[in-house]
């Protein structure tokens, strides 16, 4: 391995695609058991490397030399080989940095947590001082040095205005994952979450139904690496690469939700803009049969609605965990909050509004098998297909009319 990254569990990570987008070098992802880290940095064979957890602060003794930055913060996330020394740096405190002003969050004279007590705490504790934070205070568990136990947070800072979480609570694959509740904060200004997959985690998706402004850490991932690009290469990098670099992962990683009445086309726009984009076509309709081994209404009749929504939800939740997909969901599928959940954290939400009179009943359709139950659905279901959507698409046209809206609106 000549680039790459190094951690215990890396099933979660995007970096590959990103250093290959900014830079001619092939990156590599290399999982290292904890027992076996002091043998790979003391007879190092590769050029330059990226660390993360638990590995930031554990690396530091095998080290020949670290930045002062990073000596400052007590954690590094970047390594160079010169001649057999390793030469540690830590370009997180630039990524968090700029993660936090592009969305323009005012932290100055303001009060803060930081979620976590590990590497990266200790480089959100820097970057927050420098921007200005009145209070900051570590949050975690027994044993890691916290000012104050997650059990205890709320008794003294429950005016928190900013909220730094640096824990892997809530990544991938435990996506379900929310280590704090923001209604226990009410006057909670801002909220950075540094895990980038999911897109947007729970507490992201939280604080922004408040009106909070809040993003998860793909831009944090994308600016440290230019950064590190930079310490591998010797090469600047302008920082349009580094928004074209992050507009071109997101793009690649979100999926495209398509919601809407049943028979408005959903599965039939969705095999287009498969066929368009190269993407995989999930249709959690189809999902769902393949896991109960019958016909949906033949389900339906046997156990009931609700039965039905529990496996629905499931199919939701595996289905919207991928990145890059497009998903066709059932008619009923966002009657669920959970699922609306699981569509956001990854994909950008599409309502195909099609007219009621253009709607077609069938007697696969449990919920839609006529035009009186069809109508009773529209209805019912209209104000919520429109809340949950990032967008609504007039849905009245050809399947290449509606594709080609969506493809324009998520590609730009």
């Amino acid at each position: 391995m000549r680039y790459g990254l190094i951690g215990e569990h890396l099933g979660h990570s995007f970096s590959r695609e990103i250093h290959e987008r900014i830079a001619d070098y092939k990156y590599e992802i290399h999982e290292i058991a904890p027992d076996a880290l002091g043998d790979f940095l003391s007879n190092p064979t590769f050029e330059g490397i990226n660390i993360t957890i638990p590995y930031k602060e554990k690396a530091i003794p095998y080290l020949y030399f670290v930045s002062d930055n990073a000596k400052k913060i007590g954690a590094v996330n970047t390594v160079k080989n010169e001649n057999g020394k390793l030469y540690g740096y830590n370009t997180d405190y630039m990524g968090m940095r700029a993660l936090i002003l592009r969305n323009k969050i005012d932290l100055k004279d303001k009060k803060a947590l930081i979620l976590g007590c590990g590497g990266t705490a200790k480089t959100g504790y820097a970057v927050l001082s420098d921007l200005g934070v009145r209070q900051i205070v570590r949050v975690g568990r027994e044993g890691e040095g916290a000012d104050v136990l997650y059990k205890d947070v709320l008794n003294e800072h429950s005016d928190a205005e900013f909220i730094l979480n640096t824990t892997p609570v809530g990544m991938y694959p435990k996506n379900e994952g929310k280590i704090i509740d923001v209604n226990d904060f009410p006057k909670l200004e801002g909220l950075i979450d540094v895990v980038y997959n999911p897109l947007r985690t729970n507490i992201v998706l939280d604080a922004r139904k408040k009106g909070i402004k809040a993003e998860s850490g793909l831009y944090m991932l994308v600016s440290q690496a230019i950064y590190a690009s930079e310490i591998f290469t010797g090469n600047k990098i302008s920082e349009e690469l580094c928004t074209a670099t992050f507009n071109e992962i997101l793009s690649q990683k979100e999926n495209i939700v398509l919601v809407g009445m049943p028979s408005c086309g959903k599965t039939t726009v969705g095999h287009y803009l498969a066929s368009q984009t190269g993407r995989e076509l999930i249709d959690t309709d189809d999902e769902i049969v393949k896991r109960i081994g019958m016909e949906i209404s033949e389900y339906f009749a046997l156990y009931g609605e609700e039965k039905f929504r529990e496996v629905e939800s499931e199919a939701v939740k595996e289905a919207c965990a991928k990145n890059g997909a497009i998903i066709a969901t059932g008619g009923g599928a966002i009657l669920r909050d959970e699922n609306v959940r699981y569509m956001k954290q990854n994909g950008r939400v599409y309502f195909l509004n099609r007219a009621l009179d253009l709607l077609t009943p069938t007697s696969d359709r449990p919920t839609a098998s006529d035009y009186e139950a069809l109508r009773k659905r529209y209805n019912e279901r209209y104000s919520k297909y429109i809340s949950c959507a990032d967008a609504v698409v007039p849905a009245n046209g050809t399947v290449v009319q509606v594709a080609e809206i969506i493809k324009g609106e998520f590609f730009g």
